[in-house]
This record gives C-alpha cells, structure tokens and sequence, in this order.
C-alpha cells in the first residue's frame, strides 16, 4: 500500500503546484509538499480541490499496485481438461497434487518442468503460454514430477565454463547469447562453470537444440550438477522473456 500512498502523494503535490502556486517540491524517490505560508489570509494555500478528491482515493484505496505473481497450472488431461492445479513457485514433488498431467497452461512468469522429482531427469523449460498436448507440444509425457519458477531478472549476465571440473582449467566468460558454442570458443566439453549473473539455459547441441538444462546463479562443479549426462555444451541462452 505504500507504493500506492507515495502516487497519491505526488498526484497532489503535483496539482497543488500546478494549479495552486504552492511552492511543492518533488524530490527523487521521495515526496515532500513544502508549502508557504504568507502572512494573512490571503497568502494561505488551499487544500485539495474537490473533484480530485476521487481520484487520490481511488489511487490509494480501491486500486492497489499488484506485485508479479508468476502462475503455472497443470491439467490432468489433454486441452485443458480434467482437474487442474496451479503453482507459483518451486515444488519439489508434484505426485502428491496429481498423477498424470497432459497439458499446461503458463499464465505469466516462466518455469522449468522435469520429469522427476526433486528437480530430476529431462527438463523443459515453458514461457507464457498454452501447452495443449504436453507429448506434441513439449516433448514430455504425463509424468511432470517437479517445477520451478524462474524469477525476474533485470541486470546484466554473465557465465564462466570451465574446460575441467571443480571450476579449473581453462576458462572462457560469456555476457550474451552463444547459438553455436564451439565455433564462438573452438570448443565444446566443459566439466563445470558458474553462473555470476542472471539465468541461463544451457543445450547439449548447437542453436538451442537438444536437452535442456537450467543453470541458476552459482557453481556447478561438474556438468552432472547441472543435469547433463556428458560435458558436451552445444549453445546457451539467457532468460529474458519475462512476462
């Protein structure tokens, strides 16, 4: 509700200044309404004109600031049908709400689904969206096992891959997307790598082919910590289709 407070706020100093010759000052992240007080009734500042009134109050208490609340939901057969379960954040065993799932509906945000539980097996990332046969449209069957949610990220990006494990050997740094890995680093096995910013997906074949893996912020020793079955890392992207 503060967010909402500090726009009523401005609102009004902006009209008392405007309209009203109040002396406001608006100042960076925060709002201060300075007014003058003259000497005699005449040189006093007015309050609020009226019909603005409505307009504060509605800022303030009818229409509050919604904060982004990513929502995936899981239906037990194919185009939507059957019970559904929806999802807003990591969940580590799906088993216990459902036993089969045939088709996702991704409403905002983005996630990551494995077949497993506990984060495990194949990994299939979803952005907003209608997955109306997970088999045709993702490539999965009906065991989604675990889930989670990618959270928003707004600054820069940058990864280091490692050519041995336990992050030694040679290194090389990337801040952008990489469609084709060994031709950018005439190489392609690397043991392990870490993430310093931003979120990552990392595929074992060329222009985002492949299995997928979704690399965090932080170190992966060996490339079985990031899900990969060999080191072989063919492209890479990061995350940015937040929605």
């Amino acid at each position: 509700m503060l967010c909402n407070h500090t726009a009523a706020l401005s609102f009004f100093c902006f009209y008392k200044a405007k309209w009203l010759g109040s002396g406001t000052a608006v100042t960076g992240d925060a709002v201060s309404c300075q007014h003058s007080h003259g000497q005699g009734r005449g040189n006093q500042t007015p309050g609020l004109p009226p019909h603005l009134l409505p307009a504060v109050w509605f800022i303030v208490f009818i229409h509050p600031v919604q904060p982004f609340l990513p929502q995936i939901i899981f239906y037990e057969d194919r185009n939507f049908q059957g019970r559904a379960h929806e999802c807003s954040s990591d969940c580590a065993d799906l088993h216990s709400l459902f036993n089969r799932c045939n088709s996702i509906r991704v409403e905002s945000g983005c996630f990551m689904v494995y077949e497993r539980p506990n984060y495990m097996g194949n990994q299939f990332y979803l952005r907003r969206g209608e997955y109306s046969d997970n088999q045709r449209t993702i490539g999965i069957n009906d065991c989604v096992r675990s889930c989670r949610m990618i959270p928003q990220h707004g600054g820069s990006y940058r990864v280091r891959l490692y050519e041995r494990f336990d992050m030694s050997g040679q290194m090389h740094e990337l801040v952008d997307d990489c469609p084709n890995v060994q031709d950018h680093l005439s190489m392609s096995d690397f043991n392990s790598c870490n993430v310093m910013d931003g979120h990552w997906l990392l595929y074992d074949q060329p222009n985002y082919k492949g299995r997928t893996h979704y690399l965090r912020p932080g170190e992966y020793r060996r490339y079985s910590d990031w899900g990969g079955v060999s080191p072989r890392v063919g492209s890479l992207r990061r995350i940015t289709d937040f929605n």
